[in-house]
């Protein structure tokens, strides 16, 4: 028999029903129904399905049809292409709600739909009654229909109530969630009363009757705490013992006669998790996010094993779309923390100097790189009055969006910078005392703070920063060691500070942890290894030019490797007029 390239037979096609979910790294999602062509994917724009990602290989992955199934191939790509988390290694079988995606968590997420195979017990259940089925063959299908057209979750969630009803000859349904179990604004099942006491951990989220018609809330009489304790006690992951009269705490209203129930039906709804490289579902009793209740008062529920276990499928089906809304939701939540954190970012890189100075007495070259969006170590030199500038490098304690906060508060306080020993000791104690106040000690800042006069006169203090080098021009490298420990870390610490006369051609070079304990592959740390002899050989070296080659120097210590520590650099050349 002839085939086409992509192993699928020709004249064969693809299975009703069968597409594909693509979620932008923001958020947004579209739909790319399949066919029997095989489907490339790549950031090429030669390919089946595009992905604006560089990091994306030119041909990513690839995508056929063969015996009704489909099947994903890695393409070699560079960063790999994995199934529900896992790598795949040659061919992988694609299953139902399988997510694809391609090396990195901030990319895009594919998820695989195919109705054909979302309800596999579907024919043989429904084959000896065809004709007596019918109607729950048309509801089953309408689950499928919502699962594949419908992004709303409220919409599936129903679907799989109206499905359940009809399969099971049930009167009533309800959908009861764990308050969080996915992302829903809407509220909680209507109806209900606002003074009515809210279930610690159950709440209605749809309730329905045969013909589709919404009820209120307050039609479950059932008091919810006796369904979440028969929910608690199963000891089956897909079904679960119930009696609305049951436990000694029920008083006799509650009974099942009272209720004027004929039969009722409680299947769990669990956490279907991501399937494992065999392709099994993991889940345990623990994981319940809710069920699905359905009582008559007229009739008993058809739970013959075909309906049974169709009923169980519905529930997976429920359990697998709360899953995937709620890994949507946390991926939206992620892509607009990363947003507000961009911002923080470009508000950071926007408060360090715009300009440094290039000409004349002092020039200086700076960059500060953070290992996340934003970082705790800034920079800062400005001019004084009367001649002269002030240099400021410091370095919170930690990481993130508190430590940014604190360096961008430490930026401001030198804004009013002093230029005598003693200004700069009593700032760097009313520093410490407002840290301390502020922070409890848990929250502490290194900083070296320099003042330099025109005719290189340099008043400094190292409040336990690592400590600068002060480069000559014959190569001679001095350390400008610590006069006190970082300020916010204890109560009454001194802080000293230190006069130094600057010559012609001398060089400050400044620098945060992030430099100096850099690794290689090989576990080595940049400053121990590479600094001195670096710095001696550059000593006459222009300020920016200096610079730069340290920077080059760290970039082929570390081979490419990630580092875990915000990194600043700034060099600082005393080049009067001779």
């Amino acid at each position: 028999m002839n085939a086409s390239p992509g192993g699928a037979p020709l004249g064969a096609s693809a299975p009703k029903g069968a597409f594909l979910t693509i979620i932008h790294p923001t958020g947004q999602s579209r739909r790319m129904e399949l066919g029997c062509e095989p489907l490339t994917i790549g950031r090429q724009s030669e390919n089946s399905l595009v992905l604006r990602d560089n990091r994306v290989s030119r041909i990513h992955a690839r995508m056929e049809l063969e015996a009704g199934e489909f099947y994903l191939t890695d393409c070699q790509s560079r960063h790999g292409t994995f199934v529900n988390g896992a790598r795949i290694q040659g061919r992988r079988r694609l299953h139902a709600h399988d997510r694809i995606t391609f090396g990195f968590d901030d990319g895009y997420q594919i998820v695989f739909q195919n109705a054909a195979t979302m309800l596999p017990e579907l024919a043989g259940a429904m084959a000896p009654q065809a004709s007596a089925n019918l109607a729950k063959l048309r509801s089953l299908l309408e689950v499928a229909r919502a699962v594949q057209s419908s992004l709303s979750t409220q919409e599936v969630l129903e679907s799989v109530v109206d499905a359940a009803l009809a399969l099971t000859g049930s009167e009533r349904g309800f959908l009861l969630l764990r308050p969080g179990s996915y992302a829903d604004e809407r509220p909680p099942a209507t109806g209900q009363d606002e003074g009515e006491p809210r279930p610690v951990d159950l709440e209605i989220r749809v309730a329905r009757d045969r013909q589709g018609n919404p009820l209120p809330g307050t039609a479950l009489r059932v008091p919810r705490r006796v369904i979440d304790r028969a929910l608690r006690d199963r000891r089956d992951l897909l079904s679960m013992q119930f009696d609305p009269g049951g436990g000694e705490d029920q008083s006799p209203e509650h009974s099942i006669a009272a209720l004027e129930l004929r039969s009722v039906v409680c299947v769990p709804l669990v956490r279907m998790r991501t399937q494992n490289p065999e392709g099994t579902v993991a889940a345990r009793i623990s994981d319940t996010v809710g069920l699905l209740y359905l009582d008559s008062r007229t009739a008993a529920a058809d739970l013959s094993m075909g309906n049974r276990e169709l009923l169980q499928t519905l529930a997976i089906e429920a359990s697998t779309v709360l899953e995937n809304a709620r890994l949507l939701e946390q991926e939206r939540l992620r892509q607009r923390l990363e947003q507000e954190l961009d911002i923080a970012r470009q508000i950071q890189q926007s408060l360090l100097p715009r300009a440094l100075p290039a000409s004349g007495a002092l020039r200086v070259a700076g960059t500060s790189v953070s290992t996340h969006q934003v970082g705790g170590d800034f920079y800062d030199v400005v001019p004084l009055d009367g001649g002269g500038w002030a240099m400021a490098v410091a370095d919170v304690s930690g990481k993130g969006v508190s430590s940014a906060l604190l360096a961008g508060l430490l930026q401001g306080a030198f804004l009013q910078a002093p230029r005598t020993p003693a200004g700069i000791r009593e700032k760097l104690a009313a520093l410490n005392r407002y840290l301390l106040d502020r922070t409890q000690g848990e929250k502490y800042a290194t900083i070296f703070y320099m003042s330099l006069g025109p005719d290189g006169e340099m008043h400094w203090a190292n409040a336990g920063h690592c400590e600068p080098r002060l480069v000559r021009p014959d190569g001679a490298v001095e350390r400008l060691r610590a006069t006190s420990l970082p300020v916010g870390m204890l109560d009454g610490v001194e802080f000293g500070a230190e006069t130094r006369k600057l010559e012609r051609g001398d060089t400050i070079v400044v620098f945060s942890d992030g430099l100096s304990e850099a690794r290689s592959p090989k576990g080595e740390n940049f400053e121990a290894a590479r600094l001195k002899q670096l710095l001696a050989e550059g000593s006459r070296l222009e300020a920016a030019e200096l610079h730069q080659k340290i920077l080059d120097d760290v970039q082929a210590f570390t081979a490419g490797l990630e580092q875990l520590d915000d990194m600043t650099l700034v060099v600082a050349r005393f080049q009067p007029d001779a």
